[in-house]
């Protein structure tokens, strides 16, 4: 993937420790420790991209690696190339065959962000809290002809 037009390009040969914020789109290919916060914009972690770092952004493609937890006011995109350990609020999220996540993710709906599906980072299945219905008629079982 290319970067879009206007975005500013951080190149693999650039190692960042600290804090990285903008007001602009933004795209990693680089070593990245701290924090990254460009809350109005974009931002596309490259495939040759180790960040390890909280993210803060509008929308996020990851095709490298990232280790933090994102906090996305729209959409969260996992690249088949993606691979990203933490958890993730946002939107929106879609995630490409073969990409690898682990965490815990929270997607909320509208602006005022109100919560409308919690997915546990644990795999194991949910247990049901529901009480079986009787049926009013006796079920019958008939072998087939």
């Amino acid at each position: 993937m290319n970067p879009a037009e206007g975005s500013t390009v951080i190149g693999k040969s650039v190692v960042i420790r600290g804090d990285l914020s903008g007001k602009e789109d933004l795209y990693l290919d680089c070593d990245i420790e701290g924090s990254v916060t460009v809350p109005d914009n974009r931002l596309t972690i490259g495939p040759g991209a180790r960040i390890t770092a909280d993210v803060v952004v509008r929308d996020l493609v990851i095709l490298g690696n990232l280790i933090g937890n994102v906090q996305a006011s729209g959409r969260v995109e996992l690249r088949q190339s993606a691979s990203l350990t933490g958890d993730i609020t946002a939107q929106r999220l879609s995630i490409e065959e073969s990409a690898v996540f682990k965490g815990h993710v929270e997607l909320k709906t509208g602006a005022a962000g109100v919560e409308n599906t919690t997915i546990p980072r644990t795999t194991a299945a949910p247990q049901s809290n529901s009480t079986p219905v009787a049926a009013t008629k006796p079920l019958a079982f008939e072998p087939r002809p």
